[in-house]
């Protein structure tokens, strides 16, 4: 093989990497805080 081909040859190699990879989207991800359970109990006073 000539080297005009091998050197076509490496350059449409290196072009269908570079249009093909690198473009995966980015994950989202969103984080929640749980609510609770119970409710703990609140101190009202001596008699309520």
């Amino acid at each position: 093989m000539s080297k005009s081909i091998k050197l076509l040859a490496m350059f449409a190699l290196v072009a269908g990497v570079s249009a093909c990879g690198g473009n995966a989207p980015e994950e989202e991800y969103v984080v929640v805080d749980p609510e609770p359970i119970s409710v703990e109990p609140v101190y009202t006073g001596k008699y309520k």
